[in-house]
């Protein structure tokens, strides 16, 4: 892969954050400083980005999971796309507690949010109350705004890629906690030592994401293109409950929510 040192510095790479903003264990990957701001070295800026793209090669090419992290309004767009294309599941909007360390729990969230698509989907929600379509279709798109990106991810990820590991440092310890490996961008200001492999960059600028990240999705995409770690809706996740009663859930919330009014 053609990393260029000139086309780092053009987009922005090595900007960090303000010098009384930083992480004293990000010294290593600091150059120097101007005008108050902290400068990224470029060498090694490259040097870890070729070893990260190496391990997620490894990854990549056993057809593993990888779970993009990224709530930055402005990748939302790019790791839709990459979802789409390559099956692998994403976090754009917010981490949710216990996304890893529960995910029993959050996998039945998930058939919850499925059994409601497959409602609207098959017209079955318009059985119900013009009141109560309203409510269904409000829950429905909550839940779609936590878990929509990570529907299909039937088990813990392989590996989980991260943007900006301050601003998902929830996901860097998460990960952590459970063993997974975890690829990044680190600025100035985050800990080097939730990561596997990270990459220092200006995890801010877009300039300095698309570039970066277009070496990430080039590894990604050169991959098989089926949506990884599938497995067939009848099955169960490891340690996940039989829950079988989504339906009557929606149910049961209305009456709930009627209680409440009287």
């Amino acid at each position: 892969m053609n990393i260029s040192l000139v086309e780092m510095a053009q987009n922005a790479v090595h900007f960090g954050h303000k010098t009384p903003r930083w992480n004293p264990k990000m010294k290593e990957y600091i150059y120097g400083s101007k005008e108050g701001i902290h400068i990224i070295d470029l060498h090694q800026t490259k040097k870890r980005l070729e070893e990260a793209l190496e391990f997620l090669k490894t990854h990549v090419e056993k057809n593993h999971s990888i779970l993009f992290v990224s709530t930055k309004p402005q990748t939302k767009l790019l790791f839709e796309e990459l979802s789409a294309e390559t099956g692998h599941p994403i976090v754009v909007n917010k981490w949710i507690g216990g996304m890893l360390t529960n995910f029993s729990t959050i996998r039945s969230r998930i058939k919850y949010l499925k059994s409601m698509r497959e409602m609207i989907q098959t017209g079955e929600i318009d059985k119900f109350s013009k009141k109560e379509k309203s409510f269904m279709i409000r829950e429905k798109n909550k839940l779609e705004q936590a878990f929509g990106g990570i529907a299909d991810m039937y088990r813990k990820p392989d590996l989980v890629f991260v943007v900006d590991g301050k601003r998902d440092f929830c996901a860097l310890k998460e990960a952590k906690m459970l063993g997974i490996p975890v690829v990044g961008f680190g600025d100035t200001n985050v800990d080097p030592d939730f990561y596997d492999y990270l990459i220092p960059a200006n995890d801010d600028a877009i300039s300095s994401l698309t570039y970066l990240l277009s070496f990430v999705f080039d590894v990604v995409r050169s991959g098989k293109k089926k949506a990884p770690g599938k497995k067939p809706e009848e099955e169960k996740a490891p340690g996940e409950e039989e829950t079988g009663g989504e339906k009557s859930e929606i149910a049961e919330k209305m009456k709930m929510k009627e209680l409440e009014k009287e």
